[in-house]
């Protein structure tokens, strides 16, 4: 017999209906997650190169790399969820607006240009100028010839690096980064507009859905640049403390300080962003009590006591209000933002738990519950897509291909003008 899918992590509880299963699991968390790291981070770059916060420089262009990295995960989830993931294609080959996820393809495509062209236009010296060098060197080999092929071709035959054709250059990533941020915010927006736009689930309709979902993802891809840009900075400092000349490393002090000014300047963005989502999660959770609609009774319920733990204590909690404390304590060290980064992260990621499982956590009949029981060790293919190690895969793959862009745009070694 064919298992259902669902039945293998799903637990029900007093009367549910026969068809009813956490159809939604691990994936569907992961995704509106991971999209929102992409908007955060591309919101992050733009404060230096649309507002002009120069001291936001270098972690402006390391967030801008990692959101490229970001960019090809965000439809992970969606495949790895996917019974048929080839149909997926579809979505980018015939986009249009007839529905939310239809739009996706319009959106993430125009999304991925922008980003693409801004990194072309920022990294254009250094492509220009790892060309010419490579093109000097006779003894170049096969490792040679290939990344000699590669800046060559990325150069787009535009070897103009005079001063006039650079603030050409300039003024173009500000405008793109000008556009780009609504569309960022409209890739993770309509995220939440899918969710709000579901009139059978009580939890989920409400038009401050996409605002919320806004608001927590620059929160989440802030966080997330900070903590991963303090981890490359610790291992730049220890590689310069043990004197790695050959990687031409500025001095452990000279890196010291500038890892605790971009810290410190960028937690204060970030905080204010976390009083913007909270705020907003606030006040929708007051309207839903002031309105006390029909399904208000099995919410309270699922919200109050069911739930309870997971958003009041781990989602507020440890990833709301124990971060915020952190970051507004006197003396912030660069260790401290880690952690109170980690915990935003973490809190971010509740919410959306708490969004997409605990939608379902109530059947339609309103006198039953389910719950989602994570499958940790993979039995088949199902539980291996969603469970723990699918969303492992999920993690970790934007690292696997910062490691191999950084290779191509290096976000510290390069001393462009952006």
């Amino acid at each position: 017999m064919m298992e259902i899918h669902g039945e293998a992590w799903t637990l029900k509880e007093f009367f549910c209906y026969p068809n009813e299963y956490i159809y939604w699991s691990i994936q569907i968390v992961m995704y509106p997650f991971m999209t929102g790291l992409v908007a955060g981070a591309f919101v992050l770059s733009s404060l230096y190169h649309v507002f002009g916060v120069k001291q936001l420089k270098d972690i402006a262009r390391f967030s801008l790399v990692f959101s490229f990295a970001l960019l090809p995960v965000a439809m992970m989830p969606l495949m790895l969820h996917l019974q048929q993931p080839l149909r997926g294609i579809h979505v980018m080959m015939t986009p249009h607006f007839t529905s939310a996820i239809a739009a996706f393809g319009i959106v993430f495509s125009t999304y991925g240009m922008i980003v693409a062209s801004e990194l072309w236009f920022v990294y254009r010296p250094h492509f220009v100028a790892t060309a010419l060098e490579l093109k000097d060197d006779t003894n170049r080999g096969l490792i040679g010839n290939f990344r000699y092929l590669l800046f060559s071709a990325l150069t787009l035959g535009c070897y103009d690096v005079s001063e006039h054709a650079l603030e050409k250059d300039e003024k173009a990533v500000s405008k793109l980064a000008g556009i780009g941020i609504p569309v960022a915010c409209f890739l993770h927006g309509y995220a939440g507009f899918i969710f709000g736009s579901v009139k059978a689930n009580a939890l989920w309709m409400t038009p401050l859905m996409p605002v919320i979902f806004i608001c927590s993802a620059v929160v989440s891809g802030i966080s997330l640049c900070i903590i991963t840009y303090i981890v490359t900075m610790e291992i730049r400092k220890i590689l310069s403390k043990m004197g790695n000349k050959a990687k031409d490393l500025p001095s452990y002090e000279e890196l010291q300080s500038a890892e605790i000014e971009e810290v410190q300047l960028t937690s204060k963005y970030l905080v204010g962003f976390l009083l913007a989502a909270i705020t907003l999660e606030l006040l929708d959770l007051i309207f839903r009590g002031y309105t006390a609609v029909k399904s208000w009774d099995i919410l309270r319920e699922v919200i109050y006591q069911r739930d309870f733990y997971k958003i009041f204590v781990m989602q507020y909690g440890l990833g709301n209000l124990l971060p915020f404390i952190l970051f507004k304590l006197p003396g912030l060290t660069v260790r401290r933002a880690a952690l109170a980064s980690s915990l935003m992260l973490f809190g971010v990621f509740m919410m959306r738990w708490n969004v997409v499982i605990g939608g379902q956590a109530f059947s339609a009949s309103y006198a039953g519950f389910m719950d989602y029981v994570i499958p940790i060790i993979p039995t088949s293919l199902d539980t291996f897509k969603e469970g723990l190690m699918g969303a492992l895969s999920v993690i970790i793959t934007p690292y696997v291909l910062f490691y191999f862009i950084n290779k191509v745009m290096p976000v510290f070694k390069y001393k462009g003008s952006h």
